[in-house]
């Protein structure tokens, strides 16, 4: 393994918190929920943003090591596995502090993990890298991401037309409403056109979001069967807190800016100035380098060890759990975001 390549092991902290979670009672059942919200942005605070990108021979040495995708699929395998140990752990005499503490360790896991990573394998054009994106997908009942996100988040990015992009002016809980509807009902609309075009009907195997809802229905269905309708509900909540972290991280990625119409169904093309760029050692790390996601939209398809940071791209303050905590508090959130907007307009 490449010396270089040993930094992004640090995503594999996050799940070891989640084991240490579930067998233990206590705060300590909080203990992803503290790493990621309260260890990680403080440790941020005192470290020193990384802009440097690799010179022309390293991105060709790295472009050819597999280690950078064998980390990727390895999360696959550990996200399943913890997946069964939490609806195990889950089963236990539990205080409510204790269940929730429980909830919350895997529900951090189906945002970092399972929509993060399907979310980096999701753009990759193999089928095998694509089926494992689905499979990360379906452990936060968020299938119909792979289609809006893709076909329709990259297309109509920082625009009213994009559910995903968050306006000037909105609070973060009201985004989280819209989002997801948005996000839902646009999937559909793109795999019903999508089968327009090939004259196949709605009604049909063919339908992504039909075998996707079966799918995840089956995911269900067997945890009620061989666990109980508790576990189930402790699987849903969790899910559920994957898809609230997935849409506050769309929320601070794209905040406030927006592309300006060339022609009357046309909007200017997508540059690293549409979205916001965290550089935070740390951040990046832990989320597989999503914080560059300026040079990501400029470069949908470039893998994640190669992306670069774009200095005339519009920077955020701090690392992404960070500005997430920040989006939480809407005044606060204005404060900062707003004079940021402004000087970069300005600049």
């Amino acid at each position: 393994m490449k010396i270089r390549a040993l930094k992004y092991l640090l995503v594999f902290t996050l799940p070891a918190t989640a084991i240490i979670s579930f067998t233990s009672h206590g705060w300590i059942t909080y203990l992803p929920l503290l790493y990621a919200f309260a260890f990680i942005p403080t440790l941020e605070l005192t470290l020193r943003s990384e802009g440097r990108n690799l010179e022309l021979a390293e991105k060709a040495m790295i472009q050819e090591d597999r280690i950078y995708d064998l980390l990727l699929y390895l999360t696959v395998p550990i996200q399943l596995t913890i997946l069964i140990f939490f609806l195990f752990a889950i089963q236990e005499s539990l205080s409510p502090f204790d269940y929730w503490g429980r909830v919350t360790g895997m529900g951090m896991l189906c945002g970092v993990f399972g929509i993060n990573v399907a979310h980096e394998l999701g753009h990759r054009s193999t089928r095998f890298e694509q089926t494992l994106a689905k499979i990360m997908l379906t452990t936060s009942l968020y299938m119909h991401f792979f289609i809006e996100h893709n076909r329709g988040h990259h297309k109509n990015v920082s625009t009213e037309e994009d559910p995903a992009s968050a306006r000037r002016g909105e609070w973060v809980y009201l985004f989280w409403v819209r989002s997801i509807i948005g996000s839902y009902i646009h999937a559909w609309q793109l795999e019903s056109q999508r089968l327009k075009r090939k004259k196949v009907s709605n009604i049909s195997w063919q339908n992504e979001m039909l075998r996707f809802h079966v799918i995840q229905g089956a995911l269900l269905v067997s945890i009620l069967f061989l666990f109980s309708a508790a576990t189930l509900f402790a699987f849903a909540m969790a899910a559920f807190i994957g898809i609230l972290l997935l849409e506050t991280v769309n929320y601070i990625e794209h905040y406030g800016l927006s592309r300006q119409k060339v022609t009357e169904k046309r909007y200017e093309n997508v540059t690293p100035k549409h979205s916001w760029n965290s550089n935070h050692l740390i951040g990046r790390m832990m989320l597989f380098e999503l914080s560059r996601h300026s040079d990501h939209h400029h470069q949908a398809a470039k893998p994640y060890q190669l992306l670069d940071h774009i200095a005339e791209a519009p920077q955020m303050p701090t690392g992404y759990p960070g500005m997430m905590l920040l989006s939480l508090v809407p005044p606060v959130w204005f404060a900062v975001m707003h004079q940021r907007i402004k000087k970069y307009k300005e600049a």
